[in-house]
């Protein structure tokens, strides 16, 4: 059986039953290591500056205006 066709036949489970498929097959595979990822390092790094200075803090607000701003 290929792979299409065993997603083919997963797709046909209920949503409770490709919950539970997808736990499983997630559970199956090796953790993932988040240091070596260097997204993960730089959260990290600007975790840290943010627990150092929370006045480098931005509102949800601020974050909107500036967004909206760069489109215009």
């Amino acid at each position: 059986m290929s792979v299409g066709q065993i997603v083919a036949e997963a797709l046909r489970l209920s949503e409770k039953e490709r919950a539970g498929l997808a736990s499983q097959l997630l559970q199956s595979l090796p953790p993932v290591r988040f240091e070596e990822d260097e997204g993960f390092a730089e959260a990290l790094r600007r975790d840290a500056e943010l627990e150092a200075d929370p006045s480098q803090a931005m509102t949800l607000k601020d974050l909107d205006t500036q967004v909206r701003n760069r489109r215009q």
